[in-house]
C-alpha cells in the first residue's frame, strides 16, 4: 500500500510543478491552441493558450509508478507494462495530432484515417500481448486480459474466441480514448472527470488485490486477476497527475492537455477495464465519456438522415449546453456532478456484488 501513495503523492507533486514548467516552455515557443471557427464564440479567446499538457500528464504517472515500484523494490508486472505501453502509444499518436495542429496553425491535426491507424495499431497489439499464453503468470496461470466478456468479473459462459476477443478490445480501446478526446473541450472537464474515475479504479484494484484468488483457488469471493496491486499503483499515480494537471487547467485555463492527453487518458481507462476484468462497468464508471460520444454519433447520424437537421445545437453535447446560455463553469461543473453520480453508482454496484456473494 505504501507504493499506491507514493506513486500517486509523487505524480500529484510532479504533475502541479511541472505544468507550471510547461506553460512557461509551451509559451516560449508559441505552442498555442489553435480553436474551431465553428465552435461557441467564446472559445476564440483561449486561442495561443499553451497545449500539450498531457506530455505532463504522462510524465508524471510514469515516473510516479517506477519510483514507486524501486522504493518498494519490487519488478514491474506484464499487466503494469501494457498499461504503460497503452498510455505512453496513445499519448504519442495524440502529439502527433498536437504538433501537427500547431506546425499547420489549423484546428483539425492528424487526419482522422492516420489518427485511427495510429490507434488501431496500437490497440491490437495490446490486445494481442495481454491475451498471449507467453505472458501468463508462473503462479496463477493467468494472462493480463481474458477471453471472456466482463461485468464485476469475467462472465463464465461470455468467452470468445481470441481473434474476436483482440477485436473487441481494439474497439473499446478506441472508442474510450475517443470518448475522452470529445469531452475535453471545456476548461477542467476531462481532468477533473478523468481524475475521478482513475480514483475509482484505484479503490477496485485495492479490493482485488484484497480478495485476490490464491493459485488454484476459484470462489466467488476472490477475483481472478492478474496484477491488481501494479494496475493500483498505475491508477493513483494517473489520478495524482490529473489532478494536479487541474489546478492549471480548471477555468480559467492555462493549458490545454491536447489530445496528448485525451487520448492517452482514455486508453489508459479502457486498459485498466481490461486488466482488471471490468468492461461492461466501465460503461457506467465512465459514463459521461460514453453520453459525449453518443451525442456526436447521434447529431452526425440524424444530420445526414435528414439533410442537415441537427438534435443538438452543437455536439459535444456540452457545447449544446453552452450554446442554450449555461457559462462554461457551470456547464462544467454539473458534468462533474453528473461524473460523480456514475462514480458513485459502479463503486456501489461493485460493492454490493461482492457482499451480495457473502
Amino acid at each position: 500500500m505504501r507504493a499506491i501513495l507514493l506513486g500517486g503523492g509523487l505524480a500529484l507533486i510532479l504533475s502541479l510543478l511541472g505544468t507550471r514548467v510547461a506553460i512557461t516552455v509551451l509559451s516560449a515557443k508559441g505552442y498555442g491552441q489553435e480553436i474551431r471557427d465553428d465552435g461557441p464564440t467564446s472559445h476564440h479567446t483561449k486561442r495561443g493558450t499553451p497545449t500539450m499538457g498531457g506530455i505532463v500528464i504522462i510524465m508524471a504517472s510514469v515516473v510516479g509508478y517506477l519510483v514507486a515500484k524501486l522504493v518498494t523494490w519490487t519488478a514491474p508486472s506484464a499487466s503494469a507494462w501494457l498499461l504503460l505501453f497503452l498510455f505512453v502509444g496513445l499519448g504519442m499518436v495524440g502529439f502527433l495530432d498536437d504538433f501537427i495542429k500547431i506546425y499547420k496553425q489549423r484546428s483539425l491535426g492528424l487526419r482522422s484515417k492516420a489518427k485511427m491507424i495510429g490507434q488501431t495499431v496500437i490497440a491490437l497489439s495490446f490486445g494481442a500481448l495481454a491475451l498471449s499464453p507467453w505472458l501468463e503468470s508462473e503462479t496463477t496461470g493467468l494472462t493480463p486480459a481474458s477471453n471472456n466478456i466482463s461485468f464485476l468479473r469475467d462472465i463464465a459462459w461470455l468467452a470468445l474466441p481470441t481473434v474476436v476477443a483482440v477485436l473487441l478490445i481494439w474497439f473499446i480501446i478506441a472508442g474510450t480514448s475517443n470518448g475522452m478526446n470529445l469531452t475535453d473541450g471545456l476548461d477542467g472537464l476531462a481532468a477533473g472527470a478523468a481524475t475521478m474515475v482513475f480514483g475509482a479504479y484505484t479503490l477496485v484494484n485495492i479490493w482485488q488485490f484484497n480478495q485476490i484468488c490464491q493459485p488454484g483457488e476459484t470462489s466467488v469471493y476472490c477475483y481472478e486477476v492478474r496484477d491488481p496491486l501494479d494496475l493500483a499503483i498505475i491508477s493513483a499515480a494517473i489520478t495524482g497527475s490529473c489532478f494536479g494537471f487541474l489546478w492549471w487547467n480548471a477555468s480559467p485555463a492555462r493549458i490545454f492537455m491536447g489530445d496528448t492527453g485525451s487520448l492517452a487518458l482514455g486508453g489508459a481507462l479502457a486498459g485498466l477495464a481490461i486488466l482488471t476484468r471490468t468492461e461492461l462497468l466501465l460503461v457506467i464508471l465512465g459514463g459521461l465519456f460514453l453520453i459525449e460520444a453518443l451525442s456526436v454519433m447521434l447529431q452526425v447520424g440524424f444530420f445526414k438522415a435528414t439533410g442537415g437537421k441537427r438534435i443538438f445545437r452543437m455536439a459535444p453535447l456540452h457545447h449544446h449546453f453552452e450554446m442554450r446560455g449555461w457559462e462554461q463553469v457551470t456547464v462544467v461543473i454539473r458534468f462533474w456532478i453528473i461524473t460523480g453520480i456514475f462514480v458513485a453508482a459502479g463503486m456501489g454496484i461493485f460493492y454490493a456484488e461482492w457482499v451480495a456473494n457473502l
